[in-house]
């Protein structure tokens, strides 16, 4: 297993990180026996960081964690879960919830403690408001957690606004070689890295949409190339590639992906990946924008939006609803776009076709019809209610 530094912490924490929302399960609950000995393998293997969450398999995730490394293993893992910031009213709750889940995790400290989902500056703003950075500086001193971060799922202008906000230690973006200018992307990426922090990847694999399902048009580029590889090895690859990247999660249920991808982290490195390797990327990434509803890149030339649409999202959960058969994209479209996560809604049917976006697409899209589509097939008429009570819970908090 390769190690790298989690920033300015010094910390080494293995390249393979083992995402735990993703346990393999029979007839709808957790197969514990298997789990175990999937994650103790995985740590036999050289892994060491393991990214749970309060609300992972519905609180399942995190007990699981503690029942299987109490046992012996507490000592070779870091332990990184998140604060659900939707059960967030007061500060009280902070130190309720940390409590909670250090119970669930037999533990008497967290490695690494995120604010899950953090979505925009305002709700970052409100977070402070709340006292999160008292309660998380108390938290460090008397040793509950030991890194303070958050995952993110906004775009890079509000990501870097919040990095520059606070004396982070890490944080937790989507990245792959699709989505390299979606949400913070490589822009973030790079600027986190400038400051010293850390970088936890999720999504390398777009919830398995990259190695599914493949399109032939896609495989075809693949197999062009002078070396066979699989397609998790390529999107891997691609990450790794790149030194600013700390950690790449990976949710494996499967023994032959722990297999695949520990094998794959003994050997990579660096700027490995040559000239030819990274025109096969190109050659791929415009290919599946050609497939996709929208062949939007996420530059983010359209934005800001006078209405508030965040354009790029609503595109990319449209694609990958349809390209990628995501069976996770309507929920995050209703509970990012719909503004249940943060109380603001950025959805499609917010368009008020003034056309200022048109003007700026370097892809000519018809960005007005094309949103149109989204919100006709992403906001069912049914959803609407909860979006709305959604966001009136958030806005008293």
């Amino acid at each position: 297993m390769n190690y790298r530094t989690m920033g300015k912490t010094g910390d080494k924490v293995s390249i393979l990180g083992y995402g735990c929302m993703r346990f393999p399960q029979i007839n709808g609950r957790i197969d514990v026996v298997r789990t175990e000995r999937q994650l103790l393998s995985a740590v036999e293997r050289g892994v060491n960081y393991f990214d749970t969450a309060y609300i992972y398999h519905g609180g399942r995730s995190e007990s699981i964690l503690g029942e299987v490394f109490s046992k012996g293993a507490r000592s070779r893992v870091k332990i990184a879960t998140k604060l659900p910031l939707y059960m967030v009213h007061s500060r009280k709750d902070m130190d309720n919830l940390l409590d909670v889940q250090m119970k669930r995790l037999k533990t008497d400290h967290i490695e690494y403690y995120l604010l899950h989902a953090v979505s925009d500056h305002a709700g970052w703003e409100r977070l402070k408001r709340h006292g999160v950075i008292e309660f998380a500086e108390q938290a460090k001193k008397d040793g509950r957690i030991s890194r303070f971060g958050f995952s993110y799922h906004g775009d890079k202008e509000d990501f870097k606004a919040i990095i520059d906000d606070y004396d982070w230690d890490m944080c937790q973006i989507q990245y792959n070689y699709i989505d390299e200018n979606f949400q913070a992307g490589r822009e973030g990426l790079e600027y986190a890295a400038s400051k010293g922090i850390g970088v936890s990847i999720m999504e390398p694999l777009r919830g398995g949409s990259l190695v599914r399902k493949m399109p032939p048009e896609i495989q075809k580029i693949w197999d062009s190339a002078a070396v066979s590889r699989t397609a998790a090895d390529w999107a891997f690859r691609w990450l790794w590639d790149q030194p600013a990247v700390t950690t790449v999660l990976s949710g494996m249920n499967e023994e032959s992906q722990i297999e695949e991808n520990t094998q794959l982290a003994d050997m990579v490195h660096t700027n490995m990946l040559t000239a030819e390797e990274l025109s096969l990327y190109e050659r791929v990434r415009t290919e599946y924008y050609r497939l996709m509803k929208v062949g939007c890149t996420g530059c983010g030339y359209c934005m800001p939006c006078p209405a508030g649409v965040d354009i790029p999202f609503c595109f990319s959960y449209y694609n990958a609803k349809h390209l990628f058969k995501a069976k996770n994209a309507q929920w995050q479209y209703t509970a990012f776009a719909g503004g249940i996560m943060s109380g603001k809604p950025s959805m499609a049917s917010l368009c008020k076709q003034c056309g200022k976006c048109e003007k700026a697409c370097p892809q000519h899209i018809p960005i007005m019809e094309k949103l149109k589509e989204v919100a006709e097939d992403m906001e069912p008429a049914i959803l609407k209610p909860a979006m709305w009570v959604a966001r009136k819970f958030y806005s008293l908090r």
